[in-house]
């Protein structure tokens, strides 16, 4: 990937020139990548040139901008003004005053924004076929599916037309499709990331992420994009547990509580898990059961309802404008009576209590990001069967008010493999220092 974040043009004119080749380059590589239906819109390519040609004159003269000459895709939930928001239903759309916050940071901090990428529709899946405008296909295998919501963000940046990308997860979102396509993916402590200007699926529970080829650009983005704002109440400040110094310790899973992987995938998580022994950590068998109680909390208990909240009301008004699998979801969840949601706050505050115990004697927690890496087909034969498998061991993280990096761990039948390492609340910066010493940072 061509990106100009260490090259330094001398004059205004060097700029240009520079911005306007790697704008043909991207786009060049865009139309080579044949997946039109990951862009819900594409910004004019004079105007993104113009835009990286300023941020680099402005490093060149002094200005602190760490993403010039970086470009970005921004998932079609999140405010980019000048850009229809959809959540991938047109009926809904709506233009933006303004960018969203994270977006405007990005922004601010010298990156261009290149277009705005297709989604689950209401960011209601983890599959990217749910969306009018288009199944998105893997990257690299067509007949595979990039995996959901953030389909369009992930297949942007692995097929090389974007830096990095902006993404969301409530369910895993952000981390599937960076799993599936050997990607990084930052998913950050609930509330370090403002959400204003994102369109809500679960409100309490939605968190901003980011994606990149490279770890330290992910997660340079996710540190730009972070900060407090008075526009969203669910913000929050960045704290810290314990000791900056690892302790050099890793959790597992169980062999039985893994369930049913896709073939190669259980052995390839196994050697995952002994990279960081042969690295010296300490690996502690973990009894993940009360996690996946929790996840399953997410779809199967009340805690759907918050997307009835957010855009029930839409949905009801508007059926036929809405992805059938969507609507049924959504629907659905108006009709839960109000006391299934105390009674499962208060089972999830048992798992809340458990996970504390566990992550107080781990930097991190080791699993498969999802279970398997399905078909086209396989999805359309069983679109809630299917979608249920894939957030398996990533439903749990926002529920539980935990951290996660999506980190590629090799290849598996000729396709990405992934793993991701969750930690405790604000030990966010803790997961970046597991991966780098437990050689996971190895592009």
């Amino acid at each position: 990937m061509s990106t100009l974040t260490h090259h330094r043009p001398d004059t205004a004119d060097d700029a240009g020139r520079a911005a306007e080749d790697l704008v043909a380059r991207r786009f060049e590589t865009l139309a080579r990548a044949d997946r039109p239906e990951a862009w819900i819109t594409l910004r004019d390519r004079s105007v993104v040139a113009q835009e990286v040609s300023r941020a680099l004159t402005a490093r060149a003269q002094g200005e602190y901008l760490p993403l010039a000459g970086t470009l970005f895709a921004v998932k079609n939930n999140i405010d980019v003004a000048g850009a229809t928001t959809t959540a991938a239903c047109p009926a809904y759309g709506y233009e933006p005053a303004r960018d969203a916050v994270a977006v405007r940071r990005l922004r601010d901090a010298g990156a261009v924004v290149l277009g705005t990428t297709n989604l689950d529709q209401f960011a209601t899946g983890l599959v990217g076929t749910r969306s009018p405008y288009g199944a998105v296909r893997h990257a690299e295998d067509p007949t595979r599916i990039s995996g959901g919501s953030s389909s369009g963000s992930a297949v942007a940046v692995a097929t090389g037309v974007v830096d990095f990308a902006l993404g969301t997860d409530t369910a895993g979102s952000g981390r599937v499709p960076a799993a599936l396509h050997g990607l990084y993916g930052v998913k950050p402590t609930k509330g370090l990331v403002p959400t204003t200007g994102v369109v809500p699926a679960c409100r309490s529970q939605d968190v901003v992420t980011t994606m990149a080829r490279d770890l330290s650009l992910a997660r340079l983005a996710a540190d730009v994009i972070t900060g407090l704002d008075d526009d969203d109440p669910l913000s929050r400040s960045a704290r810290t547990h314990r000791a900056a110094a690892l302790e050099r310790t890793i959790g597992f899973a169980r062999t039985e509580q893994l369930g049913e992987l896709a073939p190669g995938w259980r052995e390839a998580y196994s050697a995952a898990v002994q990279r960081f022994a042969d690295r010296g950590f300490r690996t502690e068998e973990v009894d993940i059961a009360p996690f996946l109680e929790a996840a399953r909390l997410l779809y199967e208990g009340a805690f759907v309802a918050e997307r009835y909240a957010a855009v029930g009301a839409f949905v009801d008004a508007n059926p036929q404008e809405v992805d059938p699998t969507v609507r049924g979801i959504i629907s659905a969840a108006g009709e839960l009576p109000a006391h299934r949601v105390f009674a499962d706050q208060a089972r999830l505050d048992v798992f809340r209590a458990r996970a504390r115990e566990v992550f107080g004697r781990l930097d991190a927690l080791v699993l498969p990001t999802t279970t398997f890496h399905p078909t086209l087909d396989e999805v359309a034969a069983d679109p809630v069967g299917t979608n249920a498998r894939m957030g398996r061991f990533t439903n749990f993280a926002n529920l539980l008010d935990l951290c996660a990096l999506a980190v590629p761990a090799g290849r598996v039948a000729g396709l990405p493999f992934g793993i991701q390492l969750i930690g405790d609340a604000f030990e966010d910066a803790r997961l970046v220092a597991v991966a780098r010493e437990g050689g996971h940072d190895e592009t």
